[in-house]
């Protein structure tokens, strides 16, 4: 059985990880683009990877939210596909896991 006081610990540090994280990519992004129009390209293109970092940063925050929602609801370490326990070892590598080894690999 998952302790879940030890996981809503875990998913709420990450969340404030990725919060923080997603708060300096967008201070970055939003530092004005040197007038030098070679150096702008660069920085366009750096924003460019900035913004996909944005992205995936909150989708993860996405999920960990859900993740905590389940620990309130009492749902947590239960796949929401097909209703079996996730196994210790995958929430321990993904406390965000919504879905057992067998759903999440498409089985």
């Amino acid at each position: 059985m998952t302790d879940l006081a030890k996981a809503k610990a875990m998913l709420e540090a990450r969340l404030a990880e990725l919060e923080e994280r997603l708060d300096n990519i967008q201070r970055d992004l939003d530092e004005p683009h040197d007038p030098d129009s070679s150096e702008r390209a660069v920085q366009m293109e750096d924003d460019e990877t900035l913004e996909a970092q944005a992205a995936l940063a909150a989708q993860e925050i996405a999920s960990v939210r859900r993740a905590l929602d389940r620990v309130e609801d009492g749902d947590y370490g239960t796949c929401v596909k097909c209703g079996e326990e996730i196994s210790e070892n995958r929430l321990a590598a993904r406390p965000e896991a919504a879905l057992c080894i067998n759903c999440a690999s498409g089985n």
